[in-house]
C-alpha cells in the first residue's frame, strides 16, 4: 500500500512538472508571437490553466514531503500524548477542510459537464478540463492528509520532516 501511495504522490508531482513545463511553452509562446508578429490565441488562458495545474497537482507531494509551511511554535513546546494529541486534532481539521475542497473541487467538475460550461477568452475551452486538474490534486491532498493521520494515530509518522532549522 506504501509503493502505491508514494507512487500517486510522486506521479502527481510529475504532472504538476509538466504543467510547469505548459505554463513555460505558452509563456514563451506569447513572447515569441510578439517579437516575430504572430499570435496565437489562449495562451495567456492556457498558461494559467497550467499554473492552477502545477499548483494543485503538487500539494500532495509537496505535503508527504515535509515542505508545507507549519507553525509549530506550539508542537514544539509538547511532547508524548499531547504533541500527538494535537497532531491528530490538526490533521483531524486538515482532512475536513481538505475533504470539503475536494468535494466541491469534483462537484464543480461535473456541473461544467453537465452545463456545457466554456471559458469566456477567445480559447473556448471547456472549464472541466482545466478544473479536473484542481480535482485531482484535491483528491491528492484529502488521501495523503488521511495518510498521515493514519501514520499519526499509530506512531510511525516522521515530525523531523518539514522542521524548521535554526541558525544561530
Amino acid at each position: 500500500m506504501r509503493r502505491t501511495l508514494d507512487a500517486l504522490y510522486d506521479g502527481c508531482a510529475w504532472l504538476a512538472a509538466v504543467a510547469m513545463i505548459g505554463v513555460l511553452v505558452m509563456v514563451l509562446l506569447s513572447v515569441l508571437g510578439r517579437q516575430l508578429a504572430f499570435h496565437l490565441p489562449g495562451t495567456d488562458a492556457y498558461a494559467g490553466y497550467s499554473m492552477a495545474a502545477a499548483g494543485f497537482l503538487a500539494l500532495a507531494h509537496t505535503l508527504k514531503r515535509g515542505e508545507h509551511i507549519r507553525v509549530t511554535l506550539l508542537l514544539g513546546k509538547l511532547g508524548g500524548r499531547a504533541r500527538q494529541g494535537m497532531e491528530l486534532w490538526s490533521l483531524s481539521v486538515a482532512v475536513l477542510l481538505a475533504g470539503l475542497f475536494a468535494w466541491f473541487s469534483v462537484r464543480l467538475v461535473l456541473q461544467s459537464i453537465e452545463f456545457h460550461d466554456i471559458s469566456t477568452g477567445n480559447d473556448a475551452t471547456p472549464l472541466w478540463i482545466p478544473q479536473l486538474a484542481m480535482a485531482l490534486g484535491t483528491l491528492m491532498l484529502l488521501v495523503a492528509l488521511l495518510d498521515e493521520w493514519v501514520l499519526e494515530a499509530r506512531g510511525q509518522r516522521s515530525h523531523s520532516q518539514g522542521q524548521e532549522t535554526h541558525h544561530e
